[in-house]
């Protein structure tokens, strides 16, 4: 059954043979261990990026505080002024980089930050906190102004309508607002939405 080699320069040979095929084993399976490695840290640092953004697009939102609206003599809302702060666990927003989605009772708009007043834009003033853009801290509150009778086709919003306003921040978390206006303007210069 075995054959036994007695001849010594035979006995040598199948020897280096077999450290050969040994070596060639361990230098495949060093390099598929490596690549192995080099692929887990790969996984993992992109895991770690992908959990971050998740956690940002959850977590760096808005919360709306208020809403109200100024009365023109028509009877009609022309401005609606959305007062903001960061939720709960946020990092600083800045709401110049933000978008304002506004899906009137006439009228579907993307706004987007701007100093002046005009109809596809919306401006930010300071309520409380040192800035007028950024929600820097958990005190701070600034207005989001929108001209709503420059956004719709008609002169604002009337009685009894809504606008829906979805506020995306930076990081693409997203906040809704339903702006209600009441059922009667009449005698009144500013109303809560």
């Amino acid at each position: 059954m075995f054959e036994f080699i007695n001849d010594e320069e035979e006995r040598g040979q199948v020897g280096i043979g077999t450290l050969i095929v040994f070596i060639a084993m361990v230098l495949v399976a060093a390099i598929a261990a490596g690549v192995l490695i080099n692929t887990a840290g790969f996984l993992q640092t992109k895991s770690e990026a992908t959990g971050e953004e998740a956690s940002a697009q959850v977590s760096n939102r808005v919360t709306v505080v208020s809403a109200s609206g100024n009365v023109t003599a028509n009877d009609n809302v022309d401005y609606v002024n959305v007062t903001v702060m960061r939720a709960a666990g946020a990092d600083n927003i800045n709401l110049s980089e933000a978008t304002v989605q506004w899906i009137g009772p006439d009228t579907a708009k993307t706004l987007t930050y701007a100093d002046t007043e005009d109809s596809g834009n919306f401006t930010t003033e300071k309520v409380k906190g040192d800035e007028s853009k950024v929600l820097a801290n958990q005190d701070t509150r600034i207005n989001i102004v929108i001209d709503s009778a420059a956004v719709s086709s008609t002169s604002g919003l009337g009685e009894g309508e809504q606008a829906q306003l979805t506020i995306t921040t930076q990081f693409g978390s997203q906040t809704e607002y339903w702006a209600t206006v009441p059922e009667s303007l009449q005698g009144k210069n500013v109303v809560k939405l």
